[in-house]
């Protein structure tokens, strides 16, 4: 098993709160990180992907997109850094097809930071796929 911090998508985050949102092996990888003391992580950029959703009508929360952030917070998933840096290599993912910019956050910050993506999202297990990062399909 690889010793890699875990980023969750916003994707994965929404579902993590599900009660059987996540596919059993994500669920298992999860519970290994813990019992590992293997950082699970998530972007700022999902806070404000998840604001979009819920201004787009495309999310129902019960609470607002920052409380929903907060709770996630407060479940013991970390803060991934989000440097200037990161946000540049956004622009500059090599032979990327990731048209969603929190996708290409995400990525990017998997990348420099060495983490593996969580994530449902297509694109970005195709990306893995090729070699650019490391995924975890949920």
């Amino acid at each position: 098993m690889s010793r890699a911090p875990i980023l969750l998508d916003t994707c994965a985050a929404i579902w993590a709160a599900e009660p059987h949102g996540l596919s059993p092996g994500a669920l298992e990888v999860l519970d290994q990180a813990d019992r590992d003391g293997i950082p699970v992580l998530v972007s700022p950029i999902t806070a404000w992907e998840m604001g979009m959703l819920v201004a787009k009508g495309r999310v129902a929360l019960l609470a607002s997109p920052m409380t929903w952030f907060s709770g996630l917070l407060e479940t013991g998933v970390q803060l991934a850094d989000l440097s200037p840096s990161i946000l540049v290599e956004a622009s500059f993912l090599p032979q990327s097809r990731l048209r969603d910019p929190a996708d290409r956050v995400i990525a990017a910050t998997a990348r420099a930071l060495g983490y593996r993506i969580m994530t449902r999202d297509r694109p970005i297990l195709t990306y893995a796929a090729a070699g650019h990062v490391q995924a975890i399909a949920c």
